[in-house]
């Protein structure tokens, strides 16, 4: 559209400028203001957090059709993060933070559809994801946070992350606790390897070779 905000100064290509400012580059509004200023613009941070809520409800389409897109996949990754929110009101005399989390559910490296959706909540609570993948039935690639479990017995299948199971052996191994964690790092650099050589033939659209099931 010429004007993504209705009667708007504001430009397509300045909101997307301020939105990858923001988001991507992590270039908080009040800062943008400070650089917008020192090139004599003017563009208060209230106006911006304004313009990029507007921004947020005309995407929201957007945002449905990739989630309606990632539920028609087989597999999925989950994962979550947390980030600082600003409480509202701010204390006197500084700012006054909580905790909140980013739960990031996107495609396989090797699926057709390349997509990512992030969804914000202010809590780690398991509601959060079983909102987020109802009715699903796939295969889920996780780590071993508690707040996935409940989805393992509705249906869906569970793919414990890799890395973060070689970790657990890794840190016997260096704190020479377990004479085990060699031969399961053994099993992991095996492992690696079968990997690479998916991801160098899928990358010349060639199969991949038989394995001992024993190994992979």
């Amino acid at each position: 559209p010429k004007q993504i905000i209705n009667k708007s100064i504001a430009t397509p290509e300045l909101l997307a400028h301020i939105l990858i400012s923001k988001y991507a580059d992590h270039q908080p509004l009040y800062r943008q203001h400070i650089i917008y200023q020192r090139s004599g613009v003017n563009i208060p941070d209230a106006t911006m957090a304004d313009w990029v809520g507007r921004c947020g409800v005309a995407l929201e389409p957007l945002v449905s059709r990739l989630h309606e897109l990632l539920l028609s996949e087989p597999i999925l990754h989950a994962d979550e993060t947390p980030v600082s929110i600003m409480k509202n009101p701010v204390k006197v005399g500084g700012k006054s933070l909580k905790k909140g989390y980013v739960w990031a559910y996107l495609t396989p490296q090797h699926s057709s559809l390349k997509a990512v959706v992030y969804d914000f909540a202010e809590s780690r609570r398991n509601e959060h994801p079983k909102a987020f993948l109802d009715k699903w039935h796939g295969k889920l690639v996780c780590d071993d946070y508690s707040g996935y479990k409940f989805l393992f017995h509705q249906g869906v299948t569970e793919i414990g992350c890799l890395a973060h199971a070689r970790r657990k052996f890794h840190e016997l191994h260096i704190t020479g606790q377990s004479i085990v964690s060699i031969e399961a790092l053994t099993l992991f650099r095996q492992l690696y390897a079968v990997e690479r050589e998916i991801d160098e033939r899928f990358e010349k659209n060639t199969p991949p070779i038989p394995r001992d099931p024993q190994i992979v």
